[in-house]
């Protein structure tokens, strides 16, 4: 299965919060024939928190999301002009950029989407939870 990681869910992985994630992501995420993928939408979201202080790394961004990425055996997913084009036709059940273009992204590439946002769950895109 391609499952594309929220945001949240990435770092509850790195982090290994086994108390946030469910069993089943658990799962998903340990097995090998699965593959995994982390926008730049999230890149992007974790660099923005970092810098404003409502994020805690042990290192910058910049050196932290592709460590953290190759050390959980997850893909890039780069943002494409489809995928940015797709969020932008969404309905306006979720105002968030960052959960908007990770949806986009989810319809466009088939990807199942790893979240456990009830409001994502509204729009025509497989999740997962």
């Amino acid at each position: 299965m391609k499952l594309l990681l929220d945001t949240c869910t990435f770092l509850w992985i790195v982090f290994d919060d086994r108390q946030a994630l469910t069993a089943r992501v658990i799962e998903l995420y340990q097995s090998v024939e699965n593959d995994l993928y982390l926008s730049s939408a999230s890149a992007l979201e974790i660099a923005i928190k970092y810098s404003s202080k409502r994020l805690v790394l042990a290192e910058a961004p910049d050196r932290f999301v592709p460590r953290q990425r190759e050390a959980h055996r997850v893909h890039p997913l780069p943002i494409d002009e489809e995928s940015a084009c797709r969020a932008g036709q969404l309905p306006w059940l979720h105002r968030d950029p960052f959960d908007r273009i990770l949806i986009g992204q989810a319809i466009v590439h088939g990807l199942t989407l790893v979240t456990p946002d009830t409001v994502i769950a509204k729009y025509h895109v497989r999740t997962i939870w």
